[in-house]
């Protein structure tokens, strides 16, 4: 399955200013077909599977910027339907090609971290316990849960204590399935140290969890860390890093970093290892999605 990339780093390429809290979320609010548009570019790259424009998008964000509840939640289900309108779009000009399936809808779901927006995403230092971070994330996922996604997407989670938290979510939503993907600092830990391994184990003893995942990861850990998840869980890995370039969350900003890395070619790599799903996370635009999907399927199917 391919996946699709960074919708966020795609907008801002695209010339949107994400220097914001809420990120992506905020051209929620101020021109929502761009982030429709970027989904359409990702499908028609090649990506089997898109996530909705809601990894930073909140009910206390949203209210942080004067909306009320009602007016969050439908910010929240806006976010999904415009991603089930690119898709729909999508299929009924591709209606014929049979190499194509029907892509997935994964409703994204971001760290605390990610609404702090205080860098605290890529370190897992949260000063909170897990009762807080529970009634964080409580609202947001029944919301999503009650959509028209077809899996909610558990995404970049840098601490072991807040995947746990999610873990206990997903268990009070039985009739959903969802993936778990963590970011990880080294090649064989979270974050905040977490091995990897413990996580994934964690996973195996959660019935619906569809798949366990390493995004937003420096390309070159990936091999380790797809070794690591495999040895301890039977669910299928995804894996889809960011370009190889460091993020300074003080300036928000992308600065050298490894880029010696070809994603398309690597993605052969994580195949053979094990990885069932593969794409991109930030700064991994549609073009790289077009010449993964040629690399792992082929010309007739990108």
């Amino acid at each position: 399955m391919i996946l699709d990339g960074g919708l966020a780093t795609t907008l801002e390429a695209r010339g949107w200013d994400l220097n914001d809290p809420l990120w992506s979320a905020r051209v929620l609010l101020d021109y929502p077909q761009a982030i429709g548009d970027v989904h359409r570019a990702f499908l028609d790259a090649g990506a089997d599977c898109i996530v909705t424009a809601t990894y930073q998008a909140s009910v206390p964000g949203f209210r942080r910027r004067g909306l009320d509840e009602r007016q969050a939640a439908d910010c929240l289900r806006l976010a999904v339907q415009l991603a089930l309108d690119a898709r729909k779009a999508f299929r009924e000009e591709h209606v014929d090609r049979a190499d194509r399936v029907k892509p997935l809808v994964a409703a994204g779901i971001g760290p605390y971290g990610a609404y702090l927006a205080d860098g605290s995403e890529y370190t897992g230092a949260y000063d909170v316990g897990d009762e807080a971070l529970r009634a964080f994330h409580v609202e947001r996922w029944h919301l999503l849960a009650g959509t028209g996604a077809d899996l909610l997407a558990v995404e970049t989670v840098p601490s072991g204590r807040e995947v746990d938290v999610l873990l206990r979510l997903l268990e009070e939503t039985p009739e959903r399935w969802a993936w778990i993907s963590v970011s990880c600092r080294d090649e064989g830990h979270l974050w905040d140290g977490t091995p990897v391994a413990e996580v994934a184990r964690a996973c195996e003893d959660v019935a619906n969890v569809a798949a366990v995942g390493i995004n937003c990861t420096a390309p070159a850990l990936a091999g380790s860390l797809i070794a690591e998840v495999q040895r301890e869980t039977t669910r299928p890995i995804l894996v889809y890093p960011n370009r190889g370039e460091r993020y300074d969350p003080g300036t928000g900003t992308w600065g050298p970093g490894d880029l010696a890395v070809d994603l398309a070619v690597a993605a052969d790599e994580w195949r053979r290892l094990g990885a069932v799903g593969i794409g991109g996370c930030c700064r991994v635009g549609p073009d790289v999605i077009a010449a993964m999907r040629e690399r792992l399927v082929g010309k007739e199917g990108a």
